[in-house]
């Protein structure tokens, strides 16, 4: 600081460097890498489930109610988002998202977490044979090579015959159960389109996830209790399931999705069916045989074609714009 005559000071200009150099914190490249390093963070989250579900003794019942009741009450009590924009549809939709988590627990103390996950995976399939019927979303011819692939994928896991393990107890079962997960799971990403083109701007995607882990929590509550003989490693498991695993994990990605483009984040977020089988076989040495390997690849492989041509016919159809960011 410089001083002019009659004592008043002058302020000498910035250095030039800072001027050509902006703070980090404002720097776009860094938003936007740090909005997709919160993607990455959620997928990673998200991948964990299965070996920590298979880490506990509790009962598949008894994991499904309180991970999920822990969610409920971490995104409810930690995120404002959460409390806001609550529609009536957030209770269907909610159901169908309840029964997604239920089902993906009981079949992960049942199957193997590479067979659960990947059949789930499958959920693209029965969006584009209900959304004609539920969505009104014409059906499109180029969409069937997307389909035989996910079906001959699907056929994988059933052709292989792989006897009970340690951490797999009743494979065919689980397997059932896995592909029922895919099929509620589809039914709440059609939900929430549902509820978006009704709702306009207003976040549902977060209310959603309050009111399915809630009902998901009571629904299972019925057959969980009473719970005989818990150790103290099992509480902290369904600690870290419903605070880091689910809570965490969807703050990430809704906090990160609407920053990165659409087919970027998808490809991101393959990273969850991807690592769920590392984990597994990490922490348990759970290892899924070749033919649940070759099924798994041939869909996550054709989700990513798939979302991939999806992007390009977007941007075909209108201009890509710059992020705000």
């Amino acid at each position: 600081m410089d001083w002019l005559p009659g004592g008043r000071p002058r302020r000498l200009p910035a250095p030039a460097a800072a001027v050509r150099n902006p703070s980090p914190r404002t720097d776009p490249l860094s938003l936007r890498t740090r909005h997709r390093l919160e993607i990455v963070a959620a997928a990673v989250l998200f991948s964990t489930g299965g070996a920590a579900i298979k880490a506990t003794t509790l009962t598949s019942w008894q994991v499904a109610s309180f991970r999920s009741g822990v969610a409920a009450l971490t995104v409810l009590l930690l995120v404002p988002a959460a409390r806001r924009g609550w529609t009536w549809q957030a209770i269907p939709v909610g159901i169908a998202y309840a029964a997604t988590m239920v089902l993906f627990v009981l079949a992960n103390k049942l199957t193997t977490s590479a067979n659960a996950i990947f059949l789930q995976s499958t959920f693209p399939l029965y969006v584009l044979v209900l959304s004609p019927l539920l969505l009104r979303e014409p059906f499109r011819l180029r969409d069937l090579g997307f389909m035989a692939v996910i079906g001959a994928g699907l056929a994988c896991f059933f052709v292989d015959a792989q006897g009970p393990l340690a951490t797999a107890t009743d494979p065919a079962k689980g397997n059932l159960l896995a592909l029922l997960s895919g099929v509620f799971w589809a039914l709440t990403v059609m939900g929430l389109r549902w509820m978006g083109s009704r709702a306009g701007d207003t976040n549902t995607a977060l209310p959603t996830v309050v009111a399915g882990n809630a009902i998901a929590c009571l629904a299972a509550l019925w057959f969980a209790l009473p719970v005989i003989g818990p150790r103290p490693t099992d509480w902290l498991v369904i600690g870290y399931l419903g605070v880091f695993q689910i809570a965490l994990a969807y703050v990430f990605v809704t906090r990160g999705i609407r920053h990165v483009p659409a087919f970027e984040a998808s490809t991101l977020l393959l990273a969850e069916p991807a690592l769920n089988p590392v984990w597994a076989w990490l922490v348990h040495g759970e290892r899924p045989g070749p033919w649940a390997i070759s099924g798994g690849l041939l869909i996550l492989g054709a989700t990513a074609a798939k979302t991939w041509w999806d992007s390009r016919a977007a941007g075909r159809a209108q201009p890509l714009t710059a992020s705000p960011d």
